[in-house]
């Protein structure tokens, strides 16, 4: 591990002179996209953050006070394996790759700005939230995830540049271009165009569509190109925290929610400044859906050749699965033909974004559980439910159809009837917004969302994350 390099790294970035001048020549360029679409107003205080000093699984990371624009960004990669090899497709068992196969530059250059794509734009969605924190806590969760986004963009660059020439240097250039939401240069998937301008938006992003990506990563971990597979790998890592933010984020709002509901006269959470079940409720269905649509279609030829070039597995390849070439096999699912659902029979490698979309579902079903418990521990019949698969879809076999919350067939205009019922309204996002004011004192906290049961690496609540 070079650690105090101009770019930190653990890939012996100074044995590659080439490469290093390029990606130095990039670093005042990622420097100005930070200190203009990075956290506003925050830029000069210490932040308590976790910084990657190793790749290790213990004690890999080191906490201490932190400037945001002095967060030392690096590339990391887990260690490479002997005799590493591609684990599944048509070229399975044979040695990794090391450098780019000519014949799948294309798809691999796509999967890696593609990825790389989403790492700035979150930032940029969240770039404002800073301002109405809900606590100390929460503000510097926030900002860990927003660095850890910036050095996930540093992962794939270091790619681009490495592997891909002049090709993947004008790639890595264009990804500190585009901005999320803006009509001429959008960010490449929609879900990252989406605003995300409150907090409870900001808890089902994480929750929702940051662990899309963790199942996006999980199955570029298992990548024959080794050195995206070990990016991948160290990548997963990180992220952790992100869905933890999330995840408990969305349990805090849910638990604060059920409390006030209580001490409500007529259980009525928003007379006493909270947010209610049902617009929790729409942020999940609004979040959940445009999610879903980041795994890609149902029936797919790309994530068949993917497969079959040994580039993006299976979620947990090497574990779950026996047999990794999946030349053979089905899998059925349901399309609308005929203004009806039926079922069709799909070979199997064109179906493996809708497998790896079913093992982001169960993971979510999980956390939706644990919130519920909150419910249910509070004496509330109440019960949160993750909608059909089916609803709101905007990519895929489901897009252009309208379906209700249960995933029946309707009419457009049957949706439009009850849109107000399943996703947030003008007037529902305006309330959320009314009540994010910021908490900045030590140990206080919004009226709005329960205190963590923790705080972070074995500091109290009341610890000063973020020196105002």
């Amino acid at each position: 591990m070079n650690l105090y390099e101009r770019i930190p790294n653990n890939v012996n970035l100074s044995q590659n002179k080439r490469l290093q001048r390029a990606l130095e020549r990039w670093l005042p360029n990622y420097l100005e996209w930070w200190r203009e679409m990075g956290p506003e107003g925050f830029q000069d205080k210490d932040v308590y953050l976790r910084t990657a000093v190793d790749v290790d699984a213990e004690g890999w990371a080191n906490f201490d006070y932190v400037k945001m624009p002095d967060y030392r960004w690096g590339i990391f990669l887990k260690p490479a394996e002997a005799d590493a090899r591609v684990g599944f497709g048509d070229n399975y068992g044979i040695p990794a790759y090391q450098e780019v196969p000519g014949e799948f530059r294309n798809s691999l250059r796509r999967i890696i700005v593609t990825q790389g794509d989403t790492e700035p734009a979150s930032v940029e969605q969240q770039r404002q939230l800073g301002k109405t924190c809900p606590s100390l806590y929460d503000l510097r969760n926030l900002f860990q995830v927003n660095v850890e986004e910036g050095r996930h963009l540093w992962a794939m660059v270091y790619l681009l540049h490495g592997y891909f020439g002049r090709d993947g240097r004008d790639e890595a250039d264009a990804l500190l271009e585009r901005r999320s939401g803006n009509p001429d240069k959008p960010r490449i998937l929609e879900a990252f165009n989406q605003p995300c301008d409150d907090w409870l938006n900001f808890f089902c992003f994480t929750m929702y569509t940051d662990r899309d990506g963790k199942y996006q990563l999980a199955a570029l971990a298992e990548s024959g190109f080794e050195p995206l597979a070990r990016t991948c790998q160290f990548m997963l890592t990180e992220e952790a925290h992100h869905l933890f933010v999330g995840e408990t984020g969305v349990g805090r709002v849910v638990k604060r929610t059920a409390e006030l509901m209580k001490e409500s006269k007529d259980g009525d959470a928003r007379s006493l400044g909270g947010i209610s079940l049902d617009i929790i409720q729409k942020y999940i269905n609004f979040w959940f859906s445009y999610s879903l649509d980041l795994f890609g279609g149902e029936i797919s030829s790309n994530s068949a050749d993917f497969f079959a070039a040994g580039l993006k597995g299976r979620f947990k390849e090497q574990e779950q699965y026996e047999e990794h070439v999946a030349a053979e096999g089905t899998f059925t699912l349901m399309v609308v033909e005929d203004r009806k659902l039926v079922p069709r029979e799909v070979p199997l490698r064109n179906a493996l974004n809708e497998i790896l979309r079913g093992e982001y579902v169960k993971d979510c079903e999980r956390a939706m559980t644990r919130w519920n418990k909150y419910l249910r521990d509070a004496g509330l019949d109440a019960q949160l439910y993750l909608p059909s698969t089916r609803f709101h879809r905007h990519v895929g076999e489901f897009a252009g159809h309208r379906f209700d919350i249960h995933g029946n067939l309707i009419t457009k205009e049957e949706f439009e009837r009850s849109r107000s019922e399943w996703l947030p309204t003008l007037a529902d996002r305006e309330y959320v917004r009314s009540l994010m004011r910021p908490v900045t004192e030590p140990g206080k906290i919004a009226n709005w969302i329960a205190p963590p049961t923790a705080g972070i690496k074995g500091k109290p609540f009341d610890f000063e994350y973020v020196r105002l």
